[in-house]
């Protein structure tokens, strides 16, 4: 099977799923648009309407609350790909984008699809690009595209029939861990009173084809989960990163979802200030979709650093680049928007969140 008959093949079982009624389905796979010239122009216009690029390079303290405690940076669904280089110039404007920040962001965070294919090259260009800058600490975790190279023959194309075409999940697993320096692929870290816990899909096609597009969090990560909240205090300020979506509440979840979701929910809601950040969906913060959700924890629903995309999924906006910066301050948490090729914030995603400090 060739490029483009997988593409479509992808497209379709996407469309059905979707028409199931199993979820958000967007796959973050590159595609082709197949615009028509009268399509093409209403994007082209959409875009020409964007504001001039801005120089606001600086992350505001608060007046009343002071300075923030803690600051980082999200970014989700960066696929960097040599075979796809407006990837890696959108990562580079991400990366420019904070490093120029008047502030310093005190970690930076990727949640899920680092990479296209999860390939030794696309890792290499994602290392390539790193390196040229002065990062804060960096985390990661594993999103289904690191596991996409299933799908590759030894000739690098497309084989639907021949998958996993002689590639294991463990192989896709063990790339990742030795690029991020990794032991396992879910990790906690502590900053400024904060706890930031990165859960990480664990198996693909090869291991667990009944998952999916799902993210498979397997008995060990889901207990070393339970144990990592257990010890925290119901009131701690607790931020979550994973890559594909919730179920929505009350459901298990399956393909483009956490399949364990109904459990996750259920271990996080005694804690007062919980956090959670998804990327998967690629959806221009400005395109009307919904990208925070009040639950009895706070849910946001990151854009995409490489390929953000319009409602209309195949219709990705070329021109931006998106993600994430959350400053932690004593009594509230506020999360920002950005578009970092202009360097501005955007203002259809700004939030203020009050901290419970009630005790239970």
């Amino acid at each position: 099977m060739d490029r483009r008959s997988f593409l479509k093949w992808l497209t379709a079982f996407f469309a059905i799923l979707l028409g199931a009624g199993a979820g958000t389905v967007l796959s973050g796979l590159r595609r082709k648009s197949g615009l028509s010239d009268r399509e093409s122009a209403v994007v082209q216009a959409e875009e020409a309407e964007e504001l001039p690029a801005g120089e606001d390079l600086q992350l505001p303290d608060d007046p009343q609350a002071g300075k923030a405690l803690a600051t980082f940076a999200i970014m989700s669904d960066i696929h960097a790909s040599p075979d796809d280089p407006l990837t890696l110039e959108h990562f580079k404007s991400a990366l420019s984008d904070m490093t120029a920040m008047k502030q310093p962001v005190d970690v930076l965070l990727l949640t899920g699809d680092c990479t296209d294919y999860g390939r030794e090259r696309d890792y290499k260009e994602l290392g390539r690009l790193m390196k040229a800058y002065k990062l804060p600490p960096v985390h990661a975790n594993m999103g289904n595209h690191e596991y996409y190279d299933l799908w590759l023959d030894k000739t690098g194309g497309f084989n639907r029939e021949g998958m996993p075409n002689g590639k294991t999940d463990a192989m896709a697993r063990e790339r990742f861990l030795t690029f991020f320096g990794y032991k396992q692929p879910y990790n906690r870290m502590d900053l400024e009173g904060c706890t930031i816990l990165l859960l990480s899909q664990e198996g693909y096609m090869q291991e667990k084809p009944e998952a999916g597009e799902g993210a498979w969090y397997t008995d060990a990560q889901m207990e070393w989960f339970k144990t990592q909240l257990a010890g925290l205090d119901k009131t701690a300020r607790i931020f979550i990163m994973i890559h594909q979506p919730l179920p929505m509440q009350g459901r298990s979840g399956g393909s483009h979802q956490i399949v364990r979701g109904k459990e996750i929910r259920e271990l996080i809601a005694p804690y007062k200030n919980v956090f959670v950040f998804c990327g998967h969906r690629h959806q221009d913060f400005q395109n009307g979709s919904a990208h925070y959700l009040q639950e009895p924890f706070h849910y946001f629903h990151n854009s995409s650093v490489g390929r953000t995309l319009n409602k209309a999924l195949p219709d990705a906006r070329k021109s931006k680049t998106q993600g994430l910066y959350v400053q932690v301050f004593e009594n509230k948490v506020v999360v920002r928007g950005r578009e970092y090729a202009q360097r501005r914030w955007l203002k259809e995603a700004h939030w203020t969140i009050a901290l419970n400090k009630k005790s239970v």
